[in-house]
């Protein structure tokens, strides 16, 4: 799986995108808000994880993401 972050501007909040290994989408959302699509595709129980990679990940680079 690879995670991307995306930036946002002063109206738009910025976004995590969760991609398979064919870069379909997975899982779609807010930096503030995880809960509800992590939950969608069974990643819940790693949401400490996956938060803690994309606070550090800069933005637009697509980092693989191995949980």
């Amino acid at each position: 799986m690879y995670i991307l972050k995306i930036q946002g501007t002063n109206k738009i909040p910025d976004f995590i995108q969760i991609r398979d290994n064919d870069f379909t989408l997975i899982a779609y959302f807010r930096m503030n808000n995880p809960k509800r699509a992590l939950s969608r595709c069974n990643l819940l129980d790693r949401m400490d994880l996956i938060l803690g990679i994309a606070k550090d990940l800069p933005y637009g680079i697509v980092r693989e993401l191995n949980i």
